[in-house]
């Protein structure tokens, strides 16, 4: 039996970093406008299309010393780390919620939440299209975790319509695509989680936003991506919520 669980920790890697280096290519292609599911990868430096050995995950960066094959142009190794990190993803989703449905659905939210995160670093928005795949992805889970539509209902606006009313009063507060998506990931959080959620993404972004106050890489009027810090307490929040806010609870008493 150990085995057994063993070769899945392994398929779920293999399966992780395979869809990850899939989540580089929208990483990179929407932001751009560009198809990615149609037209050949290929050097941004050079303009040469790659061949399929270029492209294995994680072992084609390793074989060529990250490097293009070529014009021998460095290959950023964001794209590296963003496979190994689906990997990681992968198991653990299995190890969080082992032989179900939630460790697919999970796992597809993560991947979302991956591109979102990455390309909010990266533009400062959110792509109208990720938000929907969450959407379509987040009513799945609603079902499969037998919440209830009013719970979900709640979830969607707890967060959602105190965002829009503090961009009234304080203009661009939070961007469109950050309401969105607590907006759409309500439907599964529901209002406890999306609290949570919530709690989590402004803590961590608060944290950063201090750093760089502190190490005078920005100044007081200077924005952040909030997308990616939002992202991962959703994450957190549909992983391990209930523990979180039991043991909030119990250390009140």
């Amino acid at each position: 039996m150990d085995s057994i669980i063993i070769l899945i920790y392994v398929y779920m890697f293999l399966i992780g970093m395979c869809v990850a280096s899939f989540m580089n290519v929208v990483i990179d292609r929407v932001p751009r406008n560009e198809s990615f599911v149609k037209g050949r990868s290929h050097c941004d430096h050079c303009g040469k299309t790659l061949k399929w050995y270029d492209l294995i995950p994680i072992v084609s960066y390793i074989f060529l010393r990250g490097k293009c094959r070529y014009c021998h142009t460095s290959i950023p190794i964001r794209g590296f780390l963003i496979e190994i990190f689906g990997g990681l993803i992968g198991m653990f989703c299995f190890y969080r919620f082992g032989f179900s449905i939630e460790t697919i659905l999970m796992f597809v939210i993560a991947m979302i939440l991956l591109a979102i995160t990455m390309i909010d670093f990266d533009t400062m928005i959110i792509p109208d299209g990720l938000n929907i795949a969450m959407f379509i992805v987040s009513i799945v889970l609603m079902y499969v975790r037998h919440m209830s539509l009013l719970e979900s209902i709640m979830g969607m606006f707890c967060i959602s319509v105190p965002m829009i009313l503090l961009n009234v009063l304080i203009a661009e507060s939070f961007g469109g695509g950050d309401i969105k998506l607590m907006f759409v990931s309500g439907i599964a959080l529901g209002w406890k989680y999306s609290l949570l959620a919530a709690f989590i993404g402004i803590l961590l972004a608060g944290s950063y936003s201090i750093y760089l106050l502190v190490s005078k890489k920005i100044n007081k009027k200077g924005h952040i991506a909030f997308g990616p810090y939002l992202s991962i307490g959703i994450f957190i929040a549909l992983s391990y919520g209930s523990e979180i806010i039991s043991w909030y609870l119990n250390l009140m008493m």
